[in-house]
């Protein structure tokens, strides 16, 4: 990108490219055509995390257009063709030409400056039905049962309800708005499931480092912290992003300035009990937050020690059981009798597993 361009957010980019391009370019050829324009999906600029080395991958003026079922298969590749012709060869200061997927570098595409003939950009058509479809493995047509909240990726669910939408004579708000967030019993096991594992390896940090492994220890105190973060997005409602924009994501909840230093400092100790003051300092907070959202009767909000040894814990096992009772879901009842295994996110880091929105069908087997 030519460093001298101001930088515009990409999501603002996209507001201003439909509304001063995209949207005439549709109006000369084809009045009073029904869709909806938005920005959302993929894409850092979707989350608002977009900075100027973001353009090295995909980012760009661009946009997004639903048409109905109808429209899309009679006018979709005549209004690709339209606005390869129509749209200017730059919008503010950035070209709208991309060059062609890299096959070498996943697809990759990037601004291509070109001054004369058609551009090759990138306003991308979908009807609604089919993206939610391709992004989720899910049809809207149906109920989104406890199976597929457990089974959506949090980093789709965040980026289907990021962005903005600019034009809706379709409903896309009202659609995204059916994944703003978990209901009620979903959330509960969730986060259930978020201090069980805290429960499951909480002693475990310490029992490392006291036969010397302060790099197993660190390993252990470092999936706390995680977990821990992963609490935090819960009970603030808010979808946890994949790792490239987890801690970005985290400093902006509301509760994050109560963490920072003892979550940063976790990670950096040198020994187990420097790691588990820190550690303890985080649980105690988690804990009285968990209080504070009076959704069980409230809980010792203090560390204490574990059955006798040398190791203080929060005693995650007393907040899952306590979450679990609250469930009255007669379907999520069912899977938390199973077992605490939580969502995909939960129980899987695989980039492949959770980004690949083919493997729902196998994971939805875990709770049905």
């Amino acid at each position: 990108m030519n460093s001298n361009i101001n930088f515009i957010p990409g999501l603002e980019l996209a507001r201003r490219f439909y509304w001063e391009a995209v949207r005439s370019a549709l109006d000369a050829d084809f009045p009073g055509l029904r869709h909806s324009a938005a920005l959302i999906g993929t894409g850092s600029e979707v989350l608002g995390f977009d900075t100027p080395m973001s353009s090295d991958h995909h980012w760009g003026p661009r946009a997004m257009l639903f048409l109905a079922e109808d429209d899309y298969e009679r006018q979709r590749d005549h209004i690709t063709e339209s606005l390869r012709w129509k749209l200017p060869h730059r919008f503010q200061g950035y070209p709208t030409n991309f060059s062609g997927p890299n096959p070498d570098d996943k697809g990759v595409q990037i601004l291509s400056a070109t001054d004369a003939g058609p551009v090759n950009h990138r306003v991308q058509i979908y009807t609604i039905r089919g993206f939610v479809r391709d992004y989720l493995d899910f049809d809207i047509a149906g109920e989104i049962e406890p199976a597929d909240w457990l089974t959506f990726g949090e980093q789709a669910l965040r980026t289907i309800t990021a962005g903005a939408v600019f034009h809706d004579d379709l409903g896309l708000a009202a659609v995204r708005a059916r994944f703003a967030c978990y209901p009620r019993d979903i959330w509960l096991y969730l986060l259930a499931a978020g201090w069980a594992r805290i429960g499951q390896e909480e002693h475990l940090m310490g029992r490392a480092g006291l036969v010397g492994d302060e790099v197993g220890s660190a390993l252990i105190g470092a999936r706390l912290v995680r977990d821990v973060m992963r609490l935090c997005f819960l009970m603030e409602r808010q979808y946890a992003p994949y790792p490239k924009w987890f801690g970005t994501a985290f400093q902006r909840l509301g509760c994050a300035p109560a963490f920072a230093d003892d979550l940063r400092r976790a990670q950096l100790a040198a020994t187990w009990q420097e790691r588990e003051s820190h550690l303890c300092a985080a649980y105690e907070v988690v804990a009285a937050m968990h209080n504070r959202l009076a959704i069980t009767e409230p809980l010792p909000a203090q560390v204490r020690p574990f059955w006798g040894r040398p190791f203080r814990v929060i005693g995650g096992e007393r907040f899952a059981a306590a979450l679990r009772g609250q469930i009255t879901d007669p379907a999520v009842v069912r899977i938390a009798e199973r077992g605490l295994i939580g969502g995909s996110d939960q129980f899987s880091d695989s980039i492949d597993l959770l980004s690949d929105p083919g493997w729902r069908g196998t994971l939805r087997k875990l709770h049905i």
